[in-house]
């Protein structure tokens, strides 16, 4: 249907145009998708299994929606998916504020132009990518802003009396018609505001100043809210919840290779960025599992949860780090370096709630430990695990590395050299080469440096070594010696 040339509900009834309802038109479509195996919410990773399928189930029974989940779980993001599942394009009278349907009109100013011009009515034509609205529930939020009120200027312009629904100024709810409404963050909207929407979602009744319209709107609501809100700000009414058909929950990644696509799908880094920096593919693994650590931390509020933005930020800012000490070096190109993830700390600092006893150890502190739990964690996944009690009849494997911090004392790795003086300063230590290349054999030669250096940060992460900050680096050392050293 060539929609350029149909202009008048006449020309539409010549092509045999059918009205949908909008669940219908989001049922159907969805079905269309389901049965050709094309992804239903295209860029979305994790919830194949989990919580695709719930909504998927949910739009098929034609319900209004409730994702219930903690922040960063893409709740948002699945709203505004949903656009995909609508109609490239519908026709609606033009002029209308409530894009009514040319054959089910319900506002005055429809009704009244068909029944003045008929089949000459002028049709407009609306994209998919228009009918989304949103709403953030914030207390300020009144039932004129959602539902509407009336209009003394319009009354006045018109000379209408106050009795005339004319002077009626719609909300965002009815001139959502035909449309997806979201409201994100549902339990923040004043208890008095949720009551304004039951008879929107049941019956379709709009009472606006005394006037009883009534508007058989056709919206599919989306809300999306945390389940801290529940007791930290306010809570959905229980009645409100009785009309919502689905409540889904989602929750986040639950595989380190899923958070690692989010993130380089989300993150906003330059071109030119990605072509000067190298990331091996263990410092991506790291940069995820500092997530996972925060989520099972006994520092961070896990009420609160934490959020993927905050891998997504702490890669773009490990990328950052990175090209500041390239360009400090004056370096044409450079690759990640253990000692980069300091350049993460602001990124973790601001994305996490912290316990009490998360608030007495400190902020920077709290990312540190995650940053070391991390590192431990991954530790055992490349190389021997470490014993607490060593037994004497079984061989170390990480004794020759210790040794040497015994005969040669501090090792200073600072943070902004050049590629071949970090090359270098690596080298001096013999045992390492040696130890990585047993162990790793097959490890890509271009991260080696980077597996270096996760061995340092390992083996103190296991306390076998000792680290320290100074101004400009870290210095290793042997645990004994750097515990005489502060005696």
């Amino acid at each position: 249907m060539n929609i350029s040339h149909i202009k008048s509900l006449g020309e539409l009834k010549k092509q045999a145009y059918q009205s949908k309802k909008i669940k219908d038109e989001l049922r159907a479509n969805l079905i269309e998708k389901i049965k050709t195996g094309q992804p239903s919410f295209e860029g979305i990773h994790g919830f194949e299994d989990t919580v695709v399928p719930d909504l998927e189930r949910a739009i098929l029974s034609k319900h209004n929606i409730n994702l219930l989940g903690l922040r960063g779980q893409a709740k948002t993001r699945l709203a505004r998916l949903m656009v995909g599942l609508l109609d490239e394009y519908i026709p609606i009278v033009e002029g209308s504020e409530i894009h009514d349907d040319p054959f089910a009109p319900i506002s005055s100013y429809a009704k009244n132009l068909i029944t003045e011009k008929g089949d000459q009515t002028p049709i407009a034509w609306l994209h998919r990518s228009e009918r989304f609205y949103e709403k953030l529930a914030t207390p300020d939020v009144t039932v004129a802003d959602l539902v509407g009120d009336v209009d003394p200027i319009k009354a006045a312009n018109l000379r209408l009396s106050y009795a005339d629904d004319r002077v009626i100024h719609f909300g965002m709810i009815p001139r959502a018609n035909r449309c997806i409404f979201v409201i994100n963050e549902l339990p923040d909207l004043q208890a008095r505001i949720q009551v304004a929407l039951f008879n929107i979602l049941q019956e379709g009744d709009v009472q606006i100043r005394g006037f009883k319209v009534r508007l058989p709107l056709d919206i599919q609501f989306v809300f999306t809210a945390n389940p801290e809100d529940y007791t930290n700000r306010g809570s959905i009414v229980t009645p409100l919840k009785d009309r919502i058909g689905s409540q889904i929950l989602t929750h986040y990644p639950l595989k380190r290779e899923v958070a690692k696509t989010i993130t380089a799908q989300e993150a906003q880094v330059e071109n030119e960025k990605r072509k000067s920096l190298h990331v091996p593919e263990l410092a991506k693994d790291l940069l995820e599992q500092i997530s996972f650590e925060a989520r099972n931390s006994d520092f961070v509020d896990a009420k609160s949860g934490v959020s993927a933005r905050m891998s997504i930020t702490a890669f773009e800012n490990l990328l950052s780090t990175a090209e500041r000490r390239m360009l400090k070096a004056s370096d044409s190109k450079t690759s990640i370096r253990l000692s980069d993830f300091m350049g993460l700390i602001p990124s973790i600092t601001g994305k996490v709630e912290l316990v009490y006893e998360g608030e007495q150890e400190g902020a920077a502190a709290v990312a540190l430990e995650l940053i070391d739990a991390a590192v431990q964690t991954l530790f055992a996944e490349y190389f021997p695990k470490i014993e607490k009690l060593e037994k004497p009849d079984r061989q170390n494997p990480y004794q020759a590395i210790v040794d040497w911090f015994l005969e040669e004392g501090n090792f200073e790795l600072p943070d902004e050299v050049s590629n071949e003086t970090y090359a270098q300063k690596l080298q001096e230590i013999k045992p390492l080469e040696a130890f990585v290349n047993q162990y790793q054999p097959d490890f890509p030669e271009t991260d080696k440096n980077f597996l270096k250096e996760f061995v340092l940060w390992g083996l103190v992460a296991h306390k076998k070594l000792s680290k320290n900050r100074f101004i400009k680096g870290y210095t290793f050392s042997d645990v004994y010696g750097d515990f005489i050293r502060k005696l």
